[in-house]
């Protein structure tokens, strides 16, 4: 029994320091007004709390620069290209900076094809042309955009690709696809396409029809495909979809490119991957130089980093709560005000009404335990009570006096 009693002891004590009184029910009024002060509070509640939610989701970005040290990782170059000339008459080769031949390292396959599209080709091909024109025109406004494309699909591989030929024109091939992938060393290269086929030498490689053959090379030229690293949505490569027509054959396309090693931290995943700009200068032979295409491409020495810059998990929370009590206790004041001017729009124009309307509120607040009825009487009015506990309790206000019936 004691330790009963000390346990209900502390029990009590504890109640007494709650700081957080519930009021009973039956104290409580209800009102239409209030009722739909708390629909309509509640559904404005969840649509800001939802749209905070969003918010914190959708984070910034924020790009750093720092220098790259990882010279041991690879680098991959993802090719796609159609050339005006059939397959026997050019050939394709790469070297990097080492005078490695790095074919070893991947093989490109040549395709004899045509040159002119077929109707799905050319609506895909000219789709493709448009978009990254409008992207290399529109880069700089739309580079957070497109990184937090990269951010919320994650390491999603898009390959865009040229749909296969409808129809075979009946006549000879005029034109070699050469496409493939090879894995490089991270440092810088020239990757060409020139007449004739090469013959590699541990010093370097010569093009056997650039000495012997007579034969003119029309090195018009289609890009489907150019790119580093992984296919990741959002990455623009400024070469894909790009064509040019060199009308004479003694002309040489440089395109000088400087490929930039980009590293996406995001707070599920890191993704690396690579951007490049380049440049391109088109002219004729003239006394020197060999004609075809030359892609000559060099690896920055700094790479971009960039992050989520997302606010902290206790901010974000508090402001949730702070929106939530917020619209509650405004929703509160604005009850109060309406329920006060309501109450003198009612005594101005109908006192009878309001006079019956507080009757019944009050009724229902002195509706306690143990009251069996409460009649509301005025002051003149006489009240017969008999064998009651207690009787006549008079609570004057506003010329009202209420009298209780006790159960026995």
């Amino acid at each position: 029994m004691i330790r009963n009693r000390g346990t209900k002891d502390r029990l009590k004590i504890v109640r007494q320091l709650d700081a957080f009184p519930k009021i009973p029910e039956k104290y409580k009024t209800s009102s239409k007004i209030g009722g739909t002060l708390s629909v309509l509070s509640r559904a404005l509640i969840i649509f800001l709390l939802y749209k905070e939610v969003i918010y914190y989701l959708d984070s910034d970005l924020v790009f750093k620069f720092k220098p790259d040290t990882d010279m041991d990782s690879k680098l991959k170059i993802h090719i796609d290209v159609t050339v005006a000339t059939p397959c026997r008459s050019i050939g394709a080769d790469i070297l990097d900076s080492t005078n490695q031949n790095v074919f070893s390292f991947g093989v490109l396959e040549e395709d004899d094809t045509w040159w002119d599209l077929c109707p799905e080709q050319k609506a895909y091909f000219e789709y493709v042309q448009h978009l990254n024109d409008y992207l290399r025109e529109e880069y700089h406004s739309l580079t957070h955009v497109i990184f937090k494309e990269i951010v919320f699909k994650g390491d999603h591989n898009v390959v865009y690709s040229l749909p296969q030929r409808s129809n075979k024109p009946n006549r000879p091939h005029d034109a070699c696809r050469i496409h493939g992938t090879l894995t490089l060393n991270k440092v810088a290269g020239n990757f060409h396409i020139t007449g004739g086929k090469s013959l590699h030498f541990p010093q370097g490689h010569v093009h056997i029809s650039a000495l012997f053959d007579e034969t003119t090379h029309n090195f018009t030229h289609r890009i489907n495909r150019f790119s580093f690293g992984d296919a990741t949505a959002g990455i623009v490569h400024p070469l894909e979809g790009d064509e040019k027509i060199l009308g004479e054959s003694s002309m040489m396309a440089q395109y000088f490119i400087e490929v930039v090693p980009t590293d996406i931290e995001t707070f599920m995943s890191r993704i690396k991957t690579f951007q490049y700009s380049v440049k391109e200068n088109i002219r004729p032979i003239g006394s020197h130089g060999v004609p075809g295409l030359y892609f000559k491409y060099d690896v920055s020495a700094l790479k971009v980093i960039v992050e989520q810059n997302r606010e902290n998990i206790v901010q974000f929370l508090v402001r949730l709560c702070s929106i939530t009590a917020g619209i509650i206790v405004i929703c509160g004041i604005i009850n109060t005000i309406l329920q006060e001017i309501r109450d003198i729009l009612l005594k101005w124009i109908s006192p009878e009404t309001y006079t019956k309307l507080e009757e019944s509120q009050k009724a229902k607040r002195f509706n306690a335990p143990g009251v069996d009825t409460v009649k509301v009487v005025t002051k003149h009015e006489p009240i017969k009570t008999s064998n009651l506990l207690f009787s006549n309790a008079h609570l004057n206000a506003d010329d009202v006096q209420y009298n209780f019936t006790v159960k026995q």
